[in-house]
């Protein structure tokens, strides 16, 4: 059977976090993974995991000032403190949540400089995930919704993979982002499954529930289960009205 995590970035942001986590329980949702959980009490947040029994897989790392339009630092020529600070807070989070994987932000910014600082920033979270079991994530985005984003192809992402070679350092594959500038969705996922970290998914091309669109998830989700893909798959859709309402494809897709 098909395991679902919960998005807590999209899925029942009109709560705070904590009940965001007990309403993806009563939901059904085998796991759960946030974005930026950085202004709440962690132990509140600890305190509902443990209450429901669910897992939190994964965390970003802060996008920086959010006001100017930054998203991410790793890849930000001149941030390395920031980044490096970014990193430190993101694992230490996740050593208090049991989150197994730390997704780093790369940022808008282009360049061989850009890379260099990506790579270095890379280099820093491996090792210090390394010491606590912990992976990192990197997470190609579309140019529509994150235009100028650095990370923007899992072309580009494989090749930082293999060069950095840390064995700790996975690919977010999302469905979403793929779809819409990729195409191919199951091919890419076929050829990149051995590097994949983390499975997310979205209707392309709205980011809408998975129930409609141009991914057949039903049979893209049969694929991943030959493939010997056995962990939650992230739902990380935008929910067109309540989420407790636009949850009829769990049953169906399960």
């Amino acid at each position: 059977m098909t395991r679902f995590s919960a998005n807590l970035g999209f899925l029942w942001t009109d709560r705070p976090l904590p009940d965001a986590i007990r309403a993806a329980a009563v939901a059904g949702f085998d796991a759960v993974e946030c974005h930026w959980p950085y202004d709440l009490p962690v132990g509140d947040l600890r305190r509902a995991l443990d209450e429901t029994g669910l897992p939190m897989l994964s965390l970003n790392t802060r996008r920086g000032d959010v006001e100017s339009g930054e998203n991410g630092l790793a890849a930000l020529p001149g941030r390395r403190t920031e980044a490096r600070a970014a990193v430190d807070e993101a694992l230490g989070h996740a050593e208090a949540l049991g989150a197994a994987a730390v997704h780093v932000m790369a940022g808008a910014s282009s360049g061989t400089a850009a890379e260099a600082a990506f790579v270095e920033t890379l280099l820093y979270a491996c090792d210090r995930a390394e010491v606590a079991g912990r992976i990192i994530l990197i997470e190609p985005l579309n140019r529509f919704d994150a235009p100028g984003y650095f990370l923007n192809t899992t072309a580009q992402a494989a090749e930082l993979i293999e060069r950095i070679g840390a064995p700790n350092l996975r690919l977010m594959f999302d469905c979403y982002h793929v779809g819409r500038t990729e195409g191919d969705v199951s091919g890419r996922l076929q050829a990149l499954m051995p590097m994949v970290g983390h499975i997310q998914f979205a209707a392309v091309p709205d980011r809408g529930p998975p129930d409609h669109g141009t991914v057949d998830y039903g049979t893209l989700f049969r694929e991943i289960a030959a493939l010997g893909w056995d962990r939650p798959l992230g739902a990380e859709y935008r929910p067109t009205g309540p989420t407790d309402d636009t949850l009829e494809w769990m049953a169906r897709l399960r």
